[in-house]
């Protein structure tokens, strides 16, 4: 969802404008053109036979044909033989049964290009339907260098766990030698009671013994933090490799990427859910749970990352303890907040209800924020959906699916009303759960 408008017309996608300024569809056009053109990945569109419609430039310079070489051709002339018959067979069921899959899917894709090299490749493909037929997008990128990088790197990996592993075996060998030695030394001192020259001469050992071991955790640290600098400094350098006309330009996408990270660790954050929830890694598990502690808690996690003037108000009903997933209500309720925080404008109120009955728990989450459109409500809890008014906030689509599921597991239900630039109210019901424990 976007930031709210000055007027109440709806605004959806990239093409959004404003009353004084519209786009043609000329130039929307346009537009397309050029995002299909200047794409950085490779687009390949194939119809339900698998012959090549259309290709970008970028699907040149990766297999090294030309347009006219690859269009009108099957798509299999892009892998390597021995994989020819097998995408065949693969490529007519899953145009038995299109759906989107998503780039990589844990699978290791080759491509051929032009001069007989193979290449690592990830592939998305996205299905769709026009009046002359079904046809297939497909978006690739050439993941050798990568691949290759993280092959080095595991390797790297496992060298350097292999040292600690040792270090640790050495270091445990140490430890018993010196666990025996300190043993000779009480007998010696016990032997050499009468003696105080012999008791000092074992005191001199034992702090020899200690001194030796410290050196040789000091130097055993050394060596460690050596390679891992080496590591780290081999990192930074690598926006440095271009031509020095290039300098300037890569150091600026450096940046950009070095920005992005953070925006994608709340991504992967959301994928790591999701593929917890379907590993089944996820389950249900009740705990007496103090409603009031709950809410107040993730209401101050979120009053951090609210914007200039928003007010996040809570209010309780009913009795505070129930019988329910802790992690999975705080996580639901975390998402659902942060969405309001989200698609709300500075000095909005967001309200959080809770009621909780003998027979269920009602939460409700309420912002007057920019809302969801009648056109994207039946699809807002969809993996990946996001509504067409969202285009310009930062978001994944994933968040609103990840709820449902834990909503789900809890065995509840997840609904919501929402009026365009107007505001939402998300509401959850849970039934209640008799704790058999006590």
């Amino acid at each position: 969802m976007k930031k709210k408008t000055s007027d109440n017309s709806v605004r959806t996608g990239i093409f959004a404008s404003t009353d004084s300024q519209r786009i043609s569809m000329k130039q929307k056009i346009e537009m397309l053109q050029s995002l299909f053109e200047f794409a950085t990945e490779g687009i390949i569109i194939c119809d339900d036979k698998g012959v090549i419609v259309l290709v970008n430039p970028a699907t040149e310079k990766i297999f090294g044909y030309s347009r006219a070489a690859l269009e009108g051709n099957r798509i299999e002339m892009l892998l390597p033989s021995r994989y020819h018959s097998k995408h065949v067979h693969n490529r007519e069921g899953y145009m038995q049964n299109p759906h989107p899959r998503s780039m990589g899917k844990g699978m290791d894709l080759y491509g051929m290009r032009k001069d007989g090299s193979e290449i690592m490749v990830e592939v998305s493909l996205s299905p769709f339907e026009t009046a002359e037929g079904k046809y297939v997008m497909s978006f690739i990128v050439d993941s050798t260098e990568r691949k290759k990088n993280e092959i080095e790197l595991r390797l790297a990996h496992d060298r350097l766990q292999q040292t600690s592993d040792a270090l640790a075996q050495l270091n445990a060998e140490l430890e018993s030698k010196v666990h025996d030695r300190t043993e000779e030394l009480a007998d010696a001192i016990r032997r050499l009671a009468e003696s105080k020259r012999e008791v000092m001469r074992a005191l001199e050992k034992e702090k020899l013994l200690n001194e030796l071991k410290s050196r040789f955790v000091t130097t055993a640290s050394h060596e460690f933090r050596t390679p891992l600098a080496t590591i780290l400094s081999s990192i930074s350098l690598i926006d440095r490799y271009s031509d020095p006309e290039h300098t300037e330009k890569r150091k600026k996408h450096v940046e950009r990427v070095k920005t992005s990270v953070t925006n994608l660790t709340e991504i992967l954050n959301d994928f790591l859910s999701v593929e917890k929830l379907e590993e089944g890694i996820v389950r249900f598990n009740p705990v007496d749970v103090d409603l009031m502690q709950l809410v107040t808690e993730v209401m101050n996690e979120m009053r951090v990352t609210a914007k200039k003037g928003q007010r996040l108000i809570e209010s309780m009903e009913g009795d505070a303890m129930v019988y329910l997933d802790r992690q999975l209500l705080k996580n639901s309720l975390i998402n659902l907040i942060s969405n309001a925080v989200k698609y709300s404008d500075e000095e909005k109120e967001i309200n959080v209800n809770v009621k909780n009955s003998p027979k269920k728990l009602v939460i409700e989450v309420k912002d007057y924020g920019i809302g969801i459109p009648v056109e994207d409500q039946a699809n807002i809890f969809e993996r990946f959906y996001r509504a067409g008014n969202s285009a310009n906030i930062q978001g994944t689509g994933l968040g609103l699916n990840i709820v449902k599921k834990y909503i789900d597991l809890m065995d509840g239900t997840i609904g919501f009303i929402s009026e365009q630039n107007k505001g939402t109210i998300f509401t959850i019901e849970i039934p209640a759960l008799k704790n058999n424990k006590k």
